[in-house]
């Protein structure tokens, strides 16, 4: 599958405990969104397109309006770094 560069990081990201979460406005629809490290950093190149892109193509899943997490079909696209822990 092709994902873009941002896209792999923040794959990459997700795959090692991060998350992303998401902030509704006051008619339920998703207003902001903000990725995290599983250290607490936040990524700054997620960005609302490029979360919807992820999300469209199964890449990333919410459950129980819990933060998004990556999902089995996520690991299977992100490519291999060499931090990997």
């Amino acid at each position: 599958m092709n994902v873009s560069r941002n896209g792999q990081r923040v794959l990459h990201a997700l795959a090692q405990g991060g998350v992303i979460r998401h902030y509704k406005d006051e008619n339920g629809r998703l207003s902001e969104i903000e990725c995290l490290t599983r250290e607490g950093w936040l990524l700054s190149l997620c960005t609302m397109e490029l979360f919807k892109t992820l999300r469209r193509k199964g890449l990333i899943a919410s459950s129980n309006n819990g933060p998004y997490r990556i999902t089995r079909q996520g690991l299977a696209a992100v490519r291999s770094r060499p931090d990997n822990r």
